[in-house]
């Protein structure tokens, strides 16, 4: 099958036809945007959107990215336009975008559509549309060709993790913090899965949802042999945990926010893979040396 792949990429960057426009299509906060022509002014207001436009080799038509957007280092350089929690209208109006591309969060799509600008949201928080919503940018951003053909490389790479770690004798229980409100993951979302992947078993029922906030005491119940997200002194000072599994015996991760492993983790793009090695190396690091 590997064999056949190098076929496959070349096959999928050439056999996608240009896009037409005017193109409509659905965006993930329900609207109906229209573009009038391809876009080649782009303002970017998540770090994975700016991730995949760079790896669609479309960095150079950012005008303006959030706050959090680092990588590549080129768009450090960038002009920024806030974040999430606060965006700074005025300065995306005044780079003149013919597209920004939102969360699905916030009431930024209102005031900047109020002001005469294009705006899509995109919004992948599953594993899956991680995928699909590069295909989408593609078709937006008329790369379609070069979507299909990084899908098929992030998937090629995922799947050599995969094949070390399917096999692994034992699957440790595991318990991935995002926040110490505290927000966790379930299984469905792309960090729960990228967890299953790398080989731990997820204590969080799929039925609390894919970012659910829990009761540390459903930690404490379910036992975990490792705990990701948190530092071990802060793990045992919670009330009940240091009799936990992964406290006694030291396995827990702190994942320091805003750290290079911590961006690779929670940003649903085109480094994927390299969470999901990153992950792997976490949870069965005897696979790995």
């Amino acid at each position: 099958m590997y064999r056949l792949l190098p076929v496959l990429l070349l096959a999928a960057a050439t056999s996608a036809a240009a896009t037409t426009y005017p193109l409509t299509l659905t965006d993930d906060l329900g609207r109906r945007v229209t573009l009038q022509a391809e876009p080649k002014r782009v303002v970017s207001v998540l770090p994975s959107t700016t991730e995949t436009l760079c790896a669609l080799n479309l960095c150079e038509r950012l005008v303006g990215v959030d706050d959090y957007s680092d990588f590549p280092a080129s768009v450090s350089k960038l002009p920024k336009v806030g974040g999430l929690y606060n965006p700074n209208v005025e300065a995306m109006v005044a780079l003149k975008p013919d597209l920004v591309v939102v969360s699905k969060y916030g009431k930024l799509a209102e005031s900047l559509t109020a002001a005469g600008i294009t705006v899509l949201a995109i919004n992948p928080e599953t594993y899956e549309e991680v995928f699909s919503k590069t295909l989408v940018l593609g078709r937006v951003m008329n790369r379609e060709a070069q979507a299909k053909a990084l899908v098929i490389q992030m998937r090629r790479d995922i799947a050599r993790i995969e094949i070390l770690t399917k096999n692994a004798v034992v699957k440790p229980t595991a318990y991935y913090e995002v926040d110490p409100t505290p927000y966790t993951v379930g299984p469905n979302s792309f960090i729960g899965v990228l967890l299953g992947k790398a080989g731990a078993v997820n204590i969080i029922p799929a039925s609390l949802g894919d970012f659910p906030k829990i009761s540390p005491e459903l930690v404490v119940q379910q036992n975990p042999q490792l705990i990701l997200g948190v530092d071990l002194a802060t793990a045992r000072a919670r009330p009940g945990w240091a009799g936990i599994a992964a406290v006694k015996s030291g396995r827990v991760t702190a994942i320091a926010p805003g750290s290079p492993l911590d961006n690779l983790l929670t940003r649903p793009g085109p480094r994927l893979p390299l969470a999901l090695a990153a992950l792997a190396k976490i949870v069965h690091p005897e696979l790995f040396r």
